[in-house]
């Protein structure tokens, strides 16, 4: 006859020691939720994906404000999607474009090192958040607030999170987008992102280096960068070198990002430049005393040099104030828009007394002047009708950026947003 086997037999000590087992996996849970990234986080994501406003068919007879919010947080006015991204503190906001309703919202118990758009060519938008974090680097030298080395990227029409990684950026980090490709500036080191947040190249001081010998010029100073036509340009200064130098590299190398891919690397003939663009074929780079405006091929021969207006010196984080439409490339270089063709970026014409690099709204291309807006032509420069904006310092430089048919303004710490008036 089958009997069933006894049950089995637990000794008090067999149940001390799971209850201890039970109790350090729970510490640790605990321990983990409460240093991770989840516990120095809230998140609260729209209730429904904002709408993208109508697109922009051309300049109105006039603007008149819709809204305006602080926005210290960013260079420049983020567009991400149908987002309109502003960010004070550690908040990052997505704001309906026309309202400029707080629809979602992002913080962290980090200091925000910048924040902008990346790949434009994403519908729904994203949003490239970069806060300070030393305690994920590998440098034992580093101090508090040295390294920007957490990067979150969330959906621009919900704020939903949809990525992450942990670059070694510095604070004053810049970010440059096109629809495949984020460079994340930096005086002595820069790095690309793809889509998926791949790392394709990183160039200059690495903290950790695994394979010494990658980086040709570790320890030169970066002044500008500038990314475009799958290639990075960036300006360096070197010990034992009397003049600046331009180097240009693949955006995603053969080799992986470890082992920088360069086109090439010359000497400029002088100190102080600004790299302006970068396309697939040439260089634009400013150079000071007189202020000009030089272009090199892709070899890095010089093929042209044109006197431009203005002052040549280090931009704001890495970054000259530009802006592109699908043929050209402009330049505001303090006082003036110099317009480059796109590919070639052979000087195209010079508009004085601007404020800031122009956008395009619909099929006209508006420049940021003292009185408000100017309507220019885009292939001669030649301006237009005035579309008057009043501004609290109408002398301070502007930014623009355009979501739909709204109109964005960077007013130092503040955005402003323009619609059609009624």
């Amino acid at each position: 006859m089958f009997r069933a086997p006894p049950p089995e037999r637990r000794r008090r000590r067999d149940l001390v020691a799971a209850a201890v087992v039970v109790v350090v996996l729970a510490a640790l849970v605990l321990a983990l939720a409460a240093t991770s990234d989840i516990a120095g986080t809230t998140s609260r994501t729209a209730d429904e994906p904002i709408a993208a406003p109508p697109p922009a068919s051309g300049a109105p007879a006039a603007f008149s404000t819709a809204w305006e919010a602080a926005g210290p947080g960013a260079p420049a006015p983020v567009v991400a999607g149908p987002a309109v991204v502003t960010a004070e503190g550690s908040t990052v906001l997505g704001r309906d474009p026309r309202t400029g309703e707080e629809r979602w919202s992002y913080t962290r118990d980090l200091p925000l090192c910048t924040v902008g758009a990346g790949f434009p060519g994403i519908e729904q938008g994203r949003v490239l958040a970069v806060y300070a974090n030393d305690d994920l680097v590998e440098d034992p030298g580093a101090g508090d607030g040295a390294y920007c080395s957490e990067l979150t990227m969330l959906s621009g029409d919900t704020g939903e999170r949809v990525g992450a990684r942990n670059p070694d950026s510095r604070p004053g980090t810049r970010l440059l987008a096109d629809d495949t490709y984020v460079l994340a500036t930096g005086t002595d080191r820069l790095e690309v992102w793809r889509s998926d947040l791949v790392r394709t190249l990183e160039y200059g001081t690495v903290p950790a280096q695994e394979q010494v010998g990658r980086q040709p010029r570790p320890d030169c100073t970066h002044g500008s960068a500038a990314l475009g036509g799958r290639r990075v340009a960036v300006l360096e200064r070197c010990p034992g070198e009397a003049t600046d130098r331009l180097t240009v590299l693949a955006a995603d190398g053969e080799d992986g990002a470890e082992q920088p891919e360069e086109r090439f690397s010359v000497l400029l003939p002088g100190t102080g430049a600004v790299v302006v663009a970068v396309s697939t074929a040439q260089v634009a780079v400013a150079l000071p005393d007189p202020a000009r405006l030089v272009v090199l091929d892709d070899a890095g021969v010089q093929v042209s040099v044109s006197e431009v207006a203005g002052t040549v010196a280090d931009p704001p984080g890495g970054v000259a104030a530009t802006s592109a439409d699908d043929t050209h490339r402009f330049w505001f270089t303090g006082s003036s828009v110099v317009a480059l063709d796109a590919t070639q970026l052979a000087l195209l014409w010079t508009l004085p007394d601007a404020l800031g690099p122009p956008v395009r709204y619909g099929v006209d291309l508006l420049v940021p002047v003292r009185e408000g807006l100017r309507v220019v032509d885009a292939e001669r420069g030649t301006p237009g009708r005035l579309l008057p904006v009043s501004r609290p310092d109408p002398d301070a430089p502007v930014t623009l950026a355009v979501a739909g048919d709204v109109l964005l303004e960077q007013r130092g710490g503040r955005v402003a947003a323009l619609v059609p008036a009624a």
